[in-house]
């Protein structure tokens, strides 16, 4: 009798990649890094640096370093109140549309998350697909919406649509954060004579803080680089935006290139500056909003 010899099935350990394959998938992604922060920061860097110009040596070598370095481009443009004013409208815009977006998408994603009603999984899907809509294809009836309500040349015209605009991503990553807080806390605070409300404001949303900070990041510097819409609320040059007052800037000095680049340079700083900041809080949210 002959017997049949079997091969053991391989025991389930994880098979790892061979050392050149893993540094040859290593670097084609140091590659492929290096590439994207090419083009995100060298265009970045030709702005600001080109800001220490002058138009002069902009137009005999456009990649030239300066020499000598001019500061008065960068100067002139603080000392103008026009920059000022033009970064003031931009701000106050942005917080009322951050203070909106989150507050109200905050209270949204609570009831999103916390109650269980009919339509409820219809309403979320509605603002998630809200995320679909830009915001040109709603720019015609958005403007005479807010001429016969009387918003325009108003910063509220421009404040309340980017907050509605901006809900939709605020609840899509609140209400994954606040449906994972556990059902015991609520339960235990109501036994401590806390109401629906007191629950909110007093333990979800200290609990949900990360993700708060992360739609506010968001929210703000949507606001804050937005372009169509402040362009059709706005035609009184005192309410632009700091993006609206770029481009004015851009067709007043449309001959003084270095100039342009100072003030462009100058508008970038503000949003950049909160985005960089902030940078950390913003990928724990979304991490947490993932995760939840």
């Amino acid at each position: 009798m002959s017997a049949v010899v079997g091969t053991r099935p391989a025991l389930g350990f994880p098979q790892t990649k061979p050392k050149k394959q893993r540094s040859t998938g290593n670097l084609v992604a140091y590659l492929v890094a290096i590439v994207i922060i090419g083009i995100t920061i060298v265009p970045l860097l030709f702005v600001v640096i080109g800001g220490f110009r002058t138009t002069a040596q902009i137009n005999a070598h456009p990649a030239g370093w300066p020499h000598p370095w001019v500061l008065s481009n960068y100067s002139a443009i603080l000392k103008s109140s026009t920059f000022w004013h033009f970064l003031w409208n931009s701000a106050v815009i942005a917080f009322v549309a951050t203070a909106l977006s989150v507050g109200l998408g905050s209270m949204a994603a609570f009831a999103l998350s916390r109650y269980v009603f009919k339509g409820r999984e219809a309403l979320y899907l509605m603002f998630t697909a809200g995320l679909l809509l830009p915001l040109s294809a709603a720019a015609l009836p958005l403007f005479l919406m807010l001429r016969q309500i009387g918003l325009l040349e108003s910063r509220y015209g421009v404040a309340l649509p980017e907050a509605a605009f901006s809900l939709s991503i605020t609840i899509v990553i609140l209400r994954p954060f606040m449906r994972a807080i556990p059902a015991e806390l609520e339960d235990a605070a109501v036994v401590d004579g806390a109401s629906k409300l007191g629950f909110f404001w007093r333990i979800l949303l200290p609990l949900s803080r990360p993700a708060l900070v992360t739609v506010a990041i968001l929210a703000f510097v949507t606001s804050w680089n937005n372009y169509l819409l402040p362009l059709l609320v706005f035609n009184d040059p005192q309410n632009f935006t700091l993006p609206l007052g770029v481009a004015t800037f851009q067709s007043q000095y449309s001959q003084d290139t270095a100039r342009v680049l100072a003030f462009t340079a100058l508008s970038i700083v503000p949003a950049l500056g909160f985005f960089v900041i902030a940078e950390r809080r913003l990928i724990g949210g979304l991490t947490g909003a993932v995760k939840g």
